[in-house]
């Protein structure tokens, strides 16, 4: 029988659904608007995904940091409010005809510091609010949240924009994103074992060096860089691909990218199944593996260009990584000390959302010199790296969870 999760976790759980809804609703919309409205191509949306993601390279260390140092339930409180605050900025950009490329930059930037925030903050607390035996099932949980949202949120982002204009979707962000700031605010946090105080800079350093010399956390963290630089690469072209050679408009570009949510919230349903049916390493391993064979049905809608076969893509690059995140997550947790688990997650973060940046504007160049094709070539070569780097690791040989680290 599985442990029970306190209601605290459930508030969590929660605020994790709207903020991961608005989110989804707002990455949806914005390209599709720049394409829609203003005309953009790979390159330009190739530097609105890196302005999206650029805080994750500069910022998660810092907010690790303070994550272990502050209460997380406050530092989320304030991530919030400052999405909730760029949501507003894109809606009154739209309503008085102010729109551009630049903007949307912008405000995709300061939304995206909110994100980090949420998303350092987040798995750090876990451990505090569930005992170790429900870890496994928490995660779970979560990332099924976050699934639902990946499912819905694209598919109601791009029916928004194309039947009521993109000031629906941004009104209705905004909405989710304080609703998560109210779920927060019931969120009871067990108060934080007072610590010495260190330099900031030493203490992150001490993060990364326990990752780099972890022979478990280390090619984790090295699959995460090549699976995240892959996947933006894809995601800068997907759209005027999507639009101008599948021939697709905006709600089927909306449904095609929801199909990735689906797959979460089929992958984060059958997990905990899998986790039990194989080896708990090989179960890690299965996520980068799956990806390799998403990116290849990608580029076979170059042969058979199909909105079908785009959304089997989108479906496998969700079911398959979410295994993946659900059990490295879990095994991070255990191996990291808890005084240590805000810089810890955070160095993930960096590498593994602060790669993007890389992968978006490589898309955007490779895309605008040679064409979206191209941009689908090269994601596949870099999902066959990020594979190979995990499967010939010691991941693979864990049978199972191993004991918590105090």
């Amino acid at each position: 029988m599985s442990p029970s999760l306190p209601r605290s976790f459930a508030a969590l759980t929660g605020a994790n659904l709207a903020a991961q809804s608005a989110e989804q609703l707002s990455l949806a919309a914005v390209p599709l608007v720049a394409v829609l409205l203003l005309g953009a191509g790979p390159g330009e949306i190739g530097l609105l995904a890196a302005m999206q993601t650029l805080p994750f390279l500069l910022l998660s260390l810092p907010l690790g940091w303070m994550a272990d140092r502050l209460p997380r339930r406050r530092l989320m409180v304030g991530a919030e409010l400052l999405r909730a605050a760029s949501l507003l900025g894109l809606l009154a950009a739209v309503a008085t005809g102010r729109l551009s490329v630049g903007g949307l930059a912008v405000l995709g930037f300061i939304g995206a510091v909110g994100t980090v925030a949420f998303s350092v903050a987040a798995p750090a607390l876990v451990p505090a609010l569930v005992p170790r035996a429900a870890l496994a099932q928490a995660n779970g949980r979560l990332e099924l949240a976050r699934s639902a949202a990946y499912a819905g949120g694209p598919a109601i982002g791009g029916a928004l924009v194309a039947w009521a204009g993109a000031s629906a979707a941004f009104v209705l962000a905004t909405v989710l994103s304080v609703a998560a700031v109210a779920l927060l605010w019931r969120l009871v946090e067990p108060p934080m074992a007072p610590r010495a105080a260190r330099h900031p800079l030493r203490e992150v350093q001490d993060g990364a060096v326990f990752v780099w010399r972890d022979p478990m956390l280390r090619p984790m963290l090295l699959t995460a860089v090549a699976w995240n630089i892959a996947w933006f690469v894809l995601q800068a072209a997907y759209v005027p691909y999507a639009i101008r050679v599948l021939g697709l408009g905006a709600g089927v570009v909306g449904v095609t990218l929801g199909a990735f949510g689906g797959g979460m919230v089929v992958g984060a349903l059958l997990a905990p199944r899998l986790v039990r049916a194989m080896p708990f390493g090989r179960a890690i391993q299965l996520g980068p593996v799956v990806s390799v064979a998403a990116a290849a049905t990608m580029v076979a809608t170059l042969f058979v260009p199909s909105a079908w076969v785009a959304g089997l893509s989108f479906f496998l690059f969700g079911a398959g990584p979410i295994v993946w995140t659900i059990t490295s997550t879990t095994l991070r947790q255990s191996l990291t000390p808890a005084a240590m688990l805000g810089r810890v997650g955070a160095l993930f973060l960096t590498v593994n959302a602060g790669a993007r940046p890389i992968g978006a504007a490589l898309g955007g160049l490779v895309g605008a010199r040679w064409g979206e094709a191209a941009c689908l070539w090269l994601a596949l070569a870099g999902f066959v790296l990020q594979a190979l780097l995990i499967v010939r690791s010691q991941v693979g040989g864990l049978q199972r969870l191993p004991e918590a680290v105090a």
